[in-house]
C-alpha cells in the first residue's frame, strides 16, 4: 500500500513539474534565457562582443551569446531547466543610487578645486541582444553601470572648460578686447550649468560601451542638477552680479565709441561731398574753357569771354573800368 501510495505521489508530482509549472509565458517587455543545469543555450559560432570596446576590453569581456526567448508562449520546460526573465522596458533610475549607501547628491570637485552637488537621471534597458553579462556576468549590472557612469561624470567635471569662452580665447587677438574676453569665462560651475546639455551628450557617448561591459544600454543621460554648497553659492552669486556688471560697462562704452566712429566717419563724408560739390562747377567751367581754346584758338576765348561779360553788365548797377 506504502509503495502505491509513493508511485502515487512521484506521478502527482512529475504532473504537476512537468505538466503545470513547466508552462511558461514571455510578456512583451520581457526576454528570457533558459538554462539547463545552471548552463544557458548558447548560439554556436556567436560571440556578443561589442565592436567600441578596445582590444583589452574585448578579451575580458567576451561573454558567449545565448539563445534568446521571445515574448509569447505558453513555452515548455523541464524540471531540470530554469527561465531567467529579464525586462527590456527603458526605466529611469536617479544618478544618487547606490544600495550600499544613501546620499542625496553626488559629490564632484571642479576644476578650479570647488565642491559641488550633481543630481539627475539616466534612462536605461537591459540590451536584449546581450543577456548573458546582465545575467551571468556581473551580480548587480545596475551597480556596475552607476558606479562606472558617476567615475565619468566626476573625472568630466573636473577636467570641463566652456568650449564657447574656449573658442573666444583662441579666437582673440586684440589686447584691448582681451579683458572682455576674459569677463566672458565664467568660474567651472557657471560653465557646467550653461552646458548641461554638452555635459549630457559626452556622458551618452562615454556610456554607450556599457552594453558590451555589463549588458545594460544607456537610452540617455538627464544631469538636471548643478548645486555647491550654500556658501559657494552665495559667493558665485556675487561674481556673477560683478562680472554681470563690468560686461555691461564694457558693453556700453564700446557702443558709446563705435557710435562716435560712425557720426566722424559721416561728418566726414559730407565735408567731402560738400568740397566735391564747390570743385566740381569749377572742373567743369576748366573744361569747356579748355575745348573752347583748343576749338577756336585764343581768339575764341576772348569772344566767349566777352559775351559772357554783356550780361553781368546789363545786371551791374555800376561800372568802373581800369585803364591801362
Amino acid at each position: 500500500m506504502s509503495l502505491i501510495a509513493l508511485m502515487l505521489g512521484i506521478v502527482v508530482y512529475a504532473v504537476f513539474k512537468v505538466g503545470i509549472a513547466g508552462f511558461y509565458t514571455v510578456r512583451p517587455d520581457e526576454r528570457a534565457v533558459k538554462t539547463s543545469f545552471g548552463r544557458a543555450e548558447r548560439l554556436p559560432g556567436q560571440s556578443s562582443v561589442d565592436e567600441s570596446l578596445s582590444e583589452e576590453e574585448r578579451e575580458r569581456y567576451d561573454y558567449p551569446a545565448v539563445r534568446v526567448i521571445p515574448p509569447g508562449g505558453p513555452y515548455l520546460k523541464m524540471p531540470w531547466q530554469e527561465i531567467h526573465k529579464v525586462t527590456v522596458a527603458t526605466q529611469a533610475v536617479d544618478i544618487v543610487w547606490d544600495p550600499s549607501k544613501m546620499q542625496d547628491t553626488i559629490e564632484a570637485v571642479t576644476k578650479d578645486n570647488l565642491t559641488t552637488g550633481v543630481n539627475g537621471q539616466i534612462r536605461y534597458r537591459a540590451d536584449a541582444g546581450n543577456l548573458y553579462p546582465y545575467l551571468f556576468g556581473v551580480e548587480s549590472p545596475l551597480e556596475h553601470v552607476m558606479g562606472y557612469f558617476v567615475s565619468v561624470l566626476r573625472e568630466r567635471i573636473a577636467n570641463f572648460v566652456d568650449p564657447r569662452g574656449a573658442e573666444l580665447l583662441a579666437a582673440d587677438t586684440d589686447d584691448e578686447s582681451s579683458a572682455a574676453v576674459e569677463l566672458s569665462e565664467g568660474v567651472s560651475i557657471n560653465d557646467l550649468r550653461k552646458n548641461l546639455p554638452l555635459l549630457n551628450e559626452y556622458m551618452e557617448r562615454q556610456c554607450a560601451n556599457t552594453s558590451g561591459r555589463y549588458g545594460i544600454e544607456l537610452d540617455a543621460a538627464l544631469i538636471t542638477e548643478i548645486d555647491p554648497p550654500p556658501d559657494v553659492d552665495r559667493a558665485l552669486s556675487a561674481i556673477n552680479s560683478t562680472r554681470n556688471q563690468v560686461a555691461a560697462d564694457i558693453s556700453t562704452a564700446r557702443a558709446d565709441a563705435e557710435q562716435q566712429i560712425t557720426m566722424s566717419e559721416r561728418a566726414v563724408e559730407i565735408a567731402r561731398n560738400n568740397a566735391e560739390a564747390e570743385v566740381a562747377p569749377l572742373r567743369e567751367l576748366a573744361t569747356i574753357l579748355a575745348d573752347i581754346k583748343g576749338a577756336g584758338g585764343s581768339a575764341a576765348l576772348r569772344a566767349y569771354l566777352r559775351n559772357m561779360r554783356v550780361p553781368l553788365f546789363g545786371r551791374a548797377g555800376r561800372v568802373v573800368m581800369k585803364g591801362a
